[in-house]
């Protein structure tokens, strides 16, 4: 049964806000820079913007070690594949950012050989937009994130049903225009 056979009591729910404080401090990253969001995650992680403040300075080449994934950039259809299997092999609880236009809903790039958001093939808890966002936005979505893991109920993934992540999105932060989303459901003109 694990976790939910035991009792809700003063310190279970102790237990549980020490263990969201851990994985708050304590996420790694998945790195999956697919375009030019590759490179202002990469700024995000350097120096100047130093993720390290939220324990996050090192982007983990094996999915096995990761917990967060930062898909950046626009996903085709070839690579569809790959990046489901990266998230199956990650552990739990898993997270999952959106970063940039093209990786949330296809960008400019509405043909066949493009994945039209990747929330087609893994649950979505945040949305960075832009094109591409830069550090600012990317960090304010992972502080976004922050605070869903710090309110977030221990095994709560686990029990949702297969409806996907959080979906939240954030707004940019970078001094570029916004471009307004589309509405959900609404079709989109070809090219």
């Amino acid at each position: 049964m694990g976790l939910e056979a035991i009792p809700h009591s003063f310190l279970t729910a102790r237990l549980e806000d020490l263990v969201r404080w851990a994985r708050r401090r304590s996420v790694f990253p998945a790195t999956f820079g697919l375009a030019c969001c590759a490179l202002e995650m990469m700024a995000t992680g350097a120096a100047h913007y130093d993720l390290a403040r939220w324990g996050m300075e090192v982007f983990r080449a094996s999915p096995r070690q990761a917990d967060l994934m930062i898909v950046a950039g626009r996903v085709s259809q070839k690579m569809a594949p790959v990046l489901r299997q990266v998230y199956d092999q990650m552990v739990e609880p898993k997270w999952v950012i959106s970063m940039g236009v093209c990786a949330s809903s296809g960008g400019m790039f509405n043909n066949y050989a493009l994945v039209q958001g990747v929330d087609q093939i893994v649950p979505v808890d945040v949305y960075v937009p832009g094109c591409p966002p830069g550090p600012q936005t990317l960090l304010h979505g992972i502080l976004t994130l922050h605070g869903l893991i710090r309110s977030e109920e221990l095994l709560a993934r686990r029990r949702a049903s297969a409806t996907g992540g959080a979906a939240v999105r954030v707004p940019q932060l970078d001094g570029q225009p916004e471009v307004p989303a589309a509405p959900a459901g609404a079709a989109r003109s070809g090219a």
